[in-house]
């Protein structure tokens, strides 16, 4: 028997992608974010920072929140 963590819940294995479209294909049914990993954060299109950056990548919004990732609020309205 293998055992998750302390609630017995696995994460998702991340897959970060470099282009918009790569994690689209992986993940059509899911919202693709940008993952700033330096700071822990992820960005939804609207947002200004959503592509910006040399610490992030594109993936799929439903590995990034099983990850442990949090929503920025920057630019939310």
């Amino acid at each position: 028997m293998v055992a998750g963590g302390a609630n017995g819940a696995f994460a998702t294995p991340l897959t970060p992608f470099r282009y918009e479209a790569q994690a689209q294909r992986h993940c059509p049914a899911d919202t693709v974010v940008w993952l700033d990993f330096r700071k822990g954060v992820y960005y939804a299109r609207r947002q200004k920072r959503y592509g910006q950056g040399s610490n992030g990548s594109f993936a799929c919004l439903e590995e990034v929140r099983s990850n442990g990732y949090r929503r920025s609020l920057l630019g939310v309205r």
